[in-house]
Parts: C-alpha cells; sequence; structure tokens
C-alpha cells in the first residue's frame, strides 16, 4: 500500500514539462476532433469529441495512477502481464467484434477495447524486464532470440487480425531497444540482412487491400476514386492549408467530406489540422511532439536502473513510430497505414494505451533518485 506522503512526494516529483505537453496535445486533440465532426451550422453535430474527452479524463487518471506505482515492482509479475496480454490476443479470434472484416476489439459492457494496445505495452515492459536483467549475457545469440520470440508472439497474433500496422510498430521497438540493451551489431546487422531477404516473401503474405495500399502509394493514379481516393484527398487538405490555414471549422476537405469522414477523425486528424491551422499550426504540433520526446530521452538518461531505462527507450520508440509513420502517410510519403496520431487521433483504447505508457515513464523519472 502507497502511503500518502509518498503519493505527495511521487507527484512532486513528476515531469511537469512532459505531462503539460502531452496534455495540451490531448486538447488540441478534442479541438480537432470537434471541428473534424462538424458539417455545417445547422448539421447534426458527432459527437465523438465528448467521447475523447471521457477517454481524455480516464486516461489522465491512469497516467497519475500509474506515475505513482513504483514501475519496479512490475518485473515481479511482468510474465503475468505479459501472458495475460497474449490471452486477450487470443480471445480476439473467439469474441470479438469483427469490424470490416478484422477481429481487432473485444466488447467489454458494451464498450469496445482494442487489446493490441495493451499488449505492446505489455510487450514492451517484458522485454525491458528481460533485457534489464542483472547479469544477463547481451551477446549471447540465445538472448536475442529469446528477445525476438517475446516480441515474436504478439507480432504474430496482432499481424493475423489482421492489423499489420500495429504489429510493425513492434519492430523499431525490439530493435532499438535491442540496441539499448548492447546486443553486438554482428547479430543485429545479421537480423537486418534476414530482414531484408525476408521482403518479398512478405509482399506473398499480404492480403489485397494491403497490396493496393502500397500500389496506390507508387502509382496514386493507379485507382483514384478507390484505394488512392484517401491518400488524394489527405495532400489537398494539407497542402491547402497554406502558411496559417484556412480557419477552425473552415476546412473544406473535411466539411464537404471530401476527406472521409470515418477517418478523418481518426487516422487522418492530421490533415484537418493542416487545413485548418497550416504550416504554423503543424509545426507547433512537431514541436509539441519533440519537446515530449526530448523529456522522454533525459528521462532514459537519469533512470536508477536497466530495466527503467529500457522501458523509457521502448515506449518513446513506440510512440515516435506512431508519429512518425501517420504524419507520413497522410502528407504521402508512405504508404497508408491504420496508426492514429498520439494523444491527437479519436480513440478510447488507443487514448488509454498511450496515457499508460505515459505514466510508465513518470513512474521511471519520479524514482530517479537512489536515496
Amino acid at each position: 500500500m502507497i502511503a500518502v506522503h509518498d503519493i505527495k512526494t511521487a507527484l512532486q516529483r513528476m515531469d511537469w514539462l512532459l505531462l503539460a505537453a502531452v496534455m495540451v496535445l490531448v486538447t488540441v486533440g478534442i479541438t480537432f476532433i470537434y471541428s473534424a465532426g462538424f458539417q455545417g451550422e445547422n448539421a447534426l453535430m458527432r459527437p465523438f469529441y465528448k467521447r475523447q474527452l471521457v477517454w481524455g479524463l480516464i486516461g489522465l487518471g491512469a497516467c497519475v495512477g500509474i506515475g505513482v506505482f513504483d514501475y519496479r515492482i512490475i518485473s515481479r509479475y511482468v510474465w503475468g502481464i505479459y501472458g495475460f496480454g497474449i490471452a486477450l490476443l487470443v480471445l480476439v479470434f473467439f469474441v470479438g467484434v469483427r469490424v470490416h472484416g478484422s477481429y481487432r476489439w473485444l466488447s467489454l459492457m458494451g464498450v469496445r477495447v482494442q487489446p493490441s494496445e495493451f499488449a505492446k505495452l505489455a510487450t514492451i515492459a517484458t522485454l525491458a524486464s528481460y533485457l534489464g536483467r542483472p547479469g544477463l549475457d547481451v551477446r549471447a545469440p540465445r538472448t536475442t532470440l529469446a528477445a525476438l520470440a517475446i516480441a515474436g508472439l504478439p507480432f504474430v497474433l496482432i499481424a493475423a487480425e489482421p492489423d499489420l500496422g500495429t504489429a510493425m510498430v513492434l519492430v523499431p521497438v525490439t530493435f532499438i531497444m535491442m540496441v539499448m540493451a548492447g546486443v553486438p551489431w554482428r547479430i543485429l546487422g545479421l537480423l537486418i540482412l534476414v530482414g531484408l531477404l525476408m521482403l518479398p516473401v512478405g509482399w506473398f503474405a499480404l492480403d489485397e487491400y494491403q497490396h493496393n495500399r502500397i500500389l496506390v502509394f507508387w502509382d496514386p493514379g493507379r485507382d483514384p476514386l478507390g484505394a488512392g481516393w484517401n491518400k488524394i484527398q489527405s495532400e489537398i487538405a494539407v497542402g491547402s492549408g497554406g502558411i496559417t490555414g484556412k480557419g477552425f471549422l473552415k476546412g473544406t476537405q473535411n466539411i464537404l467530406g471530401f476527406l472521409p469522414r470515418t477517418v478523418a477523425p481518426t487516422d487522418f486528424i492530421f490533415s484537418v489540422i493542416a487545413e485548418e491551422s497550416g504550416f504554423v499550426g503543424c509545426t507547433t504540433l512537431i514541436l509539441l511532439y519533440g519537446v515530449f520526446l526530448a523529456r522522454c530521452t533525459s528521462i532514459a538518461l537519469v533512470a536508477r536502473d536497466r530495466m527503467g531505462q529500457l522501458m523509457v527507450v521502448g515506449l518513446a520508440t513506440m510512440l515516435f513510430t506512431h508519429v512518425f509513420i501517420n504524419i507520413a502517410m497522410t502528407i504521402g510519403l508512405m504508404p497508408i497505414t491504420g496508426l492514429p496520431l498520439p494523444f491527437i487521433s479519436y480513440g478510447g483504447s488507443f487514448m488509454l494505451g498511450v496515457m499508460m505508457a505515459v505514466g510508465l515513464i513518470q513512474s521511471v523519472y519520479i524514482r530517479r533518485y537512489r536515496n
């Protein structure tokens, strides 16, 4: 049980600059989710922004609660947490809710939750606990194989839903965590080589819609009214924003429905922001992410143990990957994937998951003192 004075001390030791950057991002997200649901003065407003506000508050509570909780206790139960995450991923295939041909959600008392968001956190915590274990020989090939197995099982299950975009996030996370743990570059180089050789094989494992997304990326005119529609409309929205944007609630691509309303508040929320706030707004948004990631780097450097350091690095890599891929796909630099923008995109499970990640990062920072 945590004593009251310990809670007060924990709150005083929190990284308030990191938390402030997160809360500004969440506020920006709710604001533009409202805009993404706006269809005109006399049209019915979609309630997504209200739900996002609720999930933001729940996420804030989870963030503070996990921050106060000592992350080192997780190492005692990490395999149980990992096993629970895997069990949820398996359960999706038996009692999951099917949406657009994918089994990604479980329905709990009428609320849809996406187990993959929590399985990612469990995987990162388990990798951090394993690779950060005192006395572990990180130079031994069996260590690399064990780390790959830890990340590989949830990767396969998430990819089979199918949700290849979310599964692929585990690739850079695992790689960077192994780099930080000290795995030799000869082993890491071999993994890169094997990955490149497997790319042609991976192409044949993709579904038809995934093939179309990649082909449309290289040639947007291939299917402009089908698979290429979202990409084209997103680029138009971003480009038409100019320097300062068209103004709040004045994004025509969004309001007129050219940017599909099913994706505007989720995967393509950056396009809404870019159209209405322009280059200035996008730059400010990226700077906020820069502040967040810079604080994560500082926290990793002052972590009191190897597990804490690796966990912060893994969580920061996960969030950076989401930010990079989401923004890159909306401006046409990467194929369309289903990766949402952290703290911004609409989605309860994702909001709760990223806020829990911030809580774990805060927990490491709070316990940076060794006395």
